[in-house]
């Protein structure tokens, strides 16, 4: 199992970048080798993924969900496994901290050289740069969900 954690300071207020993570369905505009999500319900997301050449296609579970401060989620069907909590810390009025913290199990030989040659470390700083470019440019969320999910 290997840990990713990156993190970016957006020039957004906490409200506004926590709304626009809620909005799983535009994650491929800012996400490299995210092709499609589909939120199943207010807890579920089936995703598709292409990275390497290599499409993997798995459904997600949101676990824990605290408006303005984390979501977090683990996989819950597919041929992948990942764990990740993504958390918004306000540091000031207009700006907010944002930090994803991802564990992932490879289920390859390529996948466990993805991650020992640091491609999948670079992968999630780019996808973290393009959501601030994304909610900067923006200016506002282009939706949100503000409702609580509780662990159990």
């Amino acid at each position: 199992m290997s840990t990713v954690k990156k993190t970016v300071d957006v020039e957004v207020p906490v409200h506004t970048a926590y709304n626009q993570w809620t909005q799983f369905e535009e994650f491929p505009t800012f996400m490299a080798g995210v092709e499609k999500i589909t939120q199943l319900d207010d807890r579920h997301n089936r995703w598709t993924t292409k990275i390497g050449g290599v499409r993997r296609e798995f459904e997600t579970e949101i676990v824990d969900q605290l408006p303005d401060d984390r979501i977090v989620w683990r996989t819950t069907a597919g041929d992948t496994w990942q764990q990740g909590l993504v958390g918004f810390q306000p540091l000031d009025g207009t700006h907010t901290r944002v930090q994803l913290v991802m564990e992932v199990e490879p289920s390859s030989l390529a996948e466990r050289a993805a991650l020992m040659s640091g491609t999948v470390d670079r992968r999630v700083k780019g996808d973290m740069r393009r959501f601030k470019d994304y909610i900067e440019h923006r200016g506002a969320e282009s939706g949100a969900w503000r409702g609580r999910i509780t662990p159990g």
